[in-house]
């Protein structure tokens, strides 16, 4: 006989609980295996983002400016000083006392005009004993040229010797030779007496006197203090300048030049640059430059404080940039700026200094991204990213 319908049921229960027991164990798996998935996806995830933020973070975060066309520059200018083209001291070429002076300073006088007495008796004196051994010269010249003239005739006749006409011959040679001796001393005495009266050597006004009535004159310029007066011509004013190299081209001997004072405001004084020094100075890299003005009516002044207008003979394209965003290096200045998200240096060249800014000739372009204070630290091919839009102000 068959099982029973309950005993049928129980196994039927029995086999669906089994069932429902394997799909229980079976679900869980699948649940945990899932967790284990998720979370080393997540956990890879994790490591890329944090290898990305790692290595963005290397990256140097830099600020730029793009630098600022600069107007094409026409001329340069540059200070100087105003000086005299003749400058001189006068010294007295004699001993004595003063006797008068008749020019004081800020008198304009001409060549050859009398500044200045000295009485130097002592002179004259040595000039009157030098004049009479002239005479006593003189007069044994003419006795020594009769006595040589007698021997000579009397030696025709044999009457005298041959030694004793080559006598009388010697002592006229030697009398000549004392003669022009004397006369030698004459004129260095003569003129000592000369310059007994101190006069202009060139047209020029007095700039300092140094003499008064009964002042004790030492002869000669090595003597402190004794400088009688000092004269300086002004009718042409010289101007040297220094030039740096960059602009050594305009320097040129025969431009023009322009030159502004601050005591004339709003005129302007015409030069020529009439020489230059041919060679760049090693330490402040400059070319020295004499510029002439002419001056006529002494209006400009010796020492005075000018600026010089020195035109080029061809434009030079120029770019500003700030000051800070310059680098000193062993190699030379230069500047760092961007390019595909590198930075790369650049030699530059700069022009004129502006103080916050500089004026840069040549290395740079108007489309090129500056860094802004770069580090000390940062070499070419280094990897930076931009902190802000470039901007065009420079500042």
């Amino acid at each position: 006989m068959g099982p029973s319908p309950a005993a049928v049921e129980r196994g039927r229960t029995r086999s669906q609980g089994r069932h429902l027991a394997l799909l229980g164990v079976a679900a869980m798996a699948g649940a945990l295996g899932l967790g284990i998935v998720w979370g080393i996806r997540t956990r890879s995830a994790g490591d890329t983002a944090l290898r990305q933020t790692t290595a963005e973070a290397a990256i140097s975060v830099v600020s730029v400016v793009s630098p600022k066309p600069g107007a094409p520059t026409q001329e340069i200018l540059l200070p100087g000083t105003t000086q005299a083209f003749t400058d001189a001291p006068i010294f007295a070429r004699t001993n004595g006392y003063v006797k008068s002076w008749y020019f004081d300073i800020g008198a304009h006088v001409k060549q050859g005009q009398l500044l200045a007495e000295i009485e130097s008796p002592e002179v004259d004196q040595q000039l009157q004993q030098a004049q009479a051994d002239l005479e006593t010269a003189q007069a044994n010249l003419r006795q020594a040229q009769i006595t040589a003239d007698r021997w000579l005739a009397l030696l025709e006749s044999d009457s005298v010797s041959k030694q004793e006409t080559d006598q009388a011959v010697s002592a006229l040679s030697a009398m000549k030779a004392t003669v022009d001796s004397n006369a030698a001393n004459v004129r260095r005495l003569e003129q000592l007496r000369g310059f007994e009266k101190v006069a202009a050597p060139f047209d020029g006004v007095i700039t300092a006197r140094n003499i008064d009535i009964g002042v004790l004159i030492n002869a000669g310029s090595s003597t402190a203090g004794r400088e009688l007066f000092h004269m300086a011509a002004i009718h042409t004013l010289r101007v040297f300048v220094a030039v740096p190299e960059v602009y050594s081209r305009a320097a040129r001997p025969g431009s023009a030049a322009t030159l502004t004072l601050e005591e004339f405001p709003g005129r302007t004084f015409r030069g020529t640059l009439v020489r230059n020094a041919n060679a760049i100075d090693l330490v402040s890299r400059t070319l020295l430059v004499e510029v002439d003005v002419d001056n006529p009516g002494g209006e400009s002044l010796p020492g005075a404080y000018v600026f010089v207008h020195l035109s080029l003979p061809k434009q030079i394209a120029s770019v500003t940039v700030p000051a800070n965003t310059l680098l000193f290096r062993s190699e030379g200045l230069q500047i760092a700026v961007v390019r595909g998200g590198q930075a790369q240096l650049l030699p530059v060249t700069i022009g004129r200094d502006y103080g916050t800014t500089v004026e840069i000739l040549s290395g740079l372009q108007p489309t090129d991204q500056v860094i802004v204070a770069p580090s000390d630290s940062l070499v070419s091919g280094t990897r930076v990213r931009i902190a802000s839009v470039p901007g065009g102000t420079g500042q």
